[in-house]
């Protein structure tokens, strides 16, 4: 028998998730120059992930990655399959049947909670809620949110925060002219938010927003960042972090926020208050939110290992939305092990552990192989490093029998299963884009999956 991995025998890899870790890690499998087909699948029937779901619509740069993505999956030997959920349409044990290796890079799709009192009210939601509401992600078209309270909170510190604190902050000439959703748009014109407040439990040196996230609450339209001067004052732990020379994101991000501190105030309409060292323990509220309880902080630690303690000095801060945006955590996949308390695969360097050892021909790539850190091209390096052990396990790995993509769209079929093609995307593609330029918009987005398959006659 060939060895696999040539002419005779080309390696042929699934990869689990459409977003830039499954990108990364088929371009990396195809930098490597050795024959291989790759069948990549998505639950939704679109692809891109984040970049499609996540990155906000004011950031339309950002999303110029698709770009690299569709170069990507114009290369021979690639094939989507879109609509089709692993564990619901086929099984990982089937995966084993069609393929040498499967690369599980299917993101983190759900929020770390804050485990306190009033976190299921009413008028309390996930930040994943609220961005992939207004993205247009079909898990949350349906969503809605009571945009008439005057006084919103996010809780967190990182781009997320940030993000949805400007899109409540913004103007309905500032999203107009955006892929935002026009479901979105509508809610938000007729929004009465006026006051936000944007909470972190640790300083603003510790802060995760990059600083031209930050930068951007500066220049809207209608609204001013206000932060009181004496949240800048630094603990000599954090002014340590501060001044070391590889910590620019913070040096930035201190600059900018004693330029907020220092401006004047403007009568502008909207107000965003920034706020250091302050941790929700409880949501207050008879039937929906009412209050939020916030806890003062102090930091405790060493340098770049400063962790939040609670004084037990508290105060209220009446509001009748709050978005809660601490962090992502990955989902279970039925017929792989899962880390439940770091919310990922267990994995060593990217291949799934499971009781000490690797698991034969599967992998891990992106969030739910590391946790969910970094930008979009953090997971170049991190797809990187397991296509590299799968290239390094190649030669142990069984052949799998000769199955094609065909195989498996037929068997998809057999199910009941309409699997969106790479082909059927760039049909949505150019609808959606046909469809935003009557409005102004670059796309509008479908939104439900019947829609999506309206389009095939499905």
């Amino acid at each position: 028998m060939s060895a696999l991995g040539s002419k005779d025998c080309p390696l042929r890899v699934a990869i689990i998730g459409s977003g830039p870790s499954g990108f990364y890690a088929a371009e990396s499998l195809y930098k490597a120059n050795i024959p291989v087909q790759i069948d990549m699948f998505d639950r939704l029937p679109t692809p891109f992930g984040l970049v499609r779901g996540g990155v906000a619509p004011d950031h339309p740069k950002i999303k110029t990655v698709t770009r690299v993505f569709d170069r990507i999956a114009a290369r021979e030997g690639f094939e989507f399959f879109g609509n089709v959920a692993i564990g619901r349409d086929i099984t990982v044990d089937e995966l084993k049947l069609f393929y040498d290796a499967a690369i599980f890079a299917c993101g983190a799709e759900t929020d770390r909670r804050l485990e306190i009192a009033g976190e299921s009210l009413p008028g309390s939601h996930t930040a994943t809620e609220f961005v992939g509401w207004y993205n247009g992600h079909p898990d949350f078209r349906d969503r809605t949110f009571d945009l008439s309270a005057e006084t919103a909170v996010i809780i967190g510190q990182g781009n997320v925060a940030i993000d949805v604190c400007r899109i409540l902050a913004k103007t309905l000439n500032e999203l107009k002219d955006t892929d935002i959703a026009q479901h979105a748009l509508d809610a938000l014109a007729e929004s009465r938010i006026k006051t936000l407040h944007l909470i972190g439990r640790r300083g603003p040196v510790q802060a995760k927003f990059t600083p031209q996230e930050l930068r951007e609450l500066g220049a809207l339209e209608a609204c001013v960042p206000v932060i009181d001067p004496a949240e800048l004052d630094l603990d000599p732990f954090s002014q340590a972090e501060f001044e070391d020379p590889h910590n620019r994101n913070s040096q930035k991000n201190i600059a900018t926020l004693r330029d907020f501190a220092g401006r004047i105030s403007t009568d502008a309409p909207k107000r965003c208050h920034i706020r250091f060292l302050r941790s929700p323990i409880e949501i207050r509220g008879a039937e929906r939110v009412e209050s939020v309880v916030l806890e003062k902080n102090i930091l405790e630690g060493e340098p770049f290992n400063l962790r939040a303690r609670g004084t037990g000095e508290t105060e209220e801060l009446a509001c009748g939305l709050v978005f809660r945006s601490v962090g992502y955590r990955g989902i279970a996949l039925p017929g792989l092990p899962f880390d439940d308390a770091r919310g990922i695969i267990p994995n060593a360097e990217g291949r799934i552990i499971e009781n000490g050892q690797p698991l034969s021909g599967l992998y891990t790539a992106g969030w739910i192989k590391r946790g969910p850190s970094g930008i979009i091209g953090t997971n170049k390096p991190d797809s990187a490093e397991t296509v590299k052990a799968l290239l390094e396990d190649m030669p142990s790995l069984p052949p799998c029998p000769r199955r094609d993509s065909l195989e498996m769209a037929r068997l998809l079929l057999d199910r009941g299963v309409r699997a969106v093609t790479y082909t059927d995307w760039q049909a949505i593609d150019a609808e959606e884009v046909a469809r935003g330029q009557g409005a102004g918009k670059p796309r509008e987005k479908f939104t439900r999956l019947a829609e999506f398959l309206a389009l095939f006659g499905k």
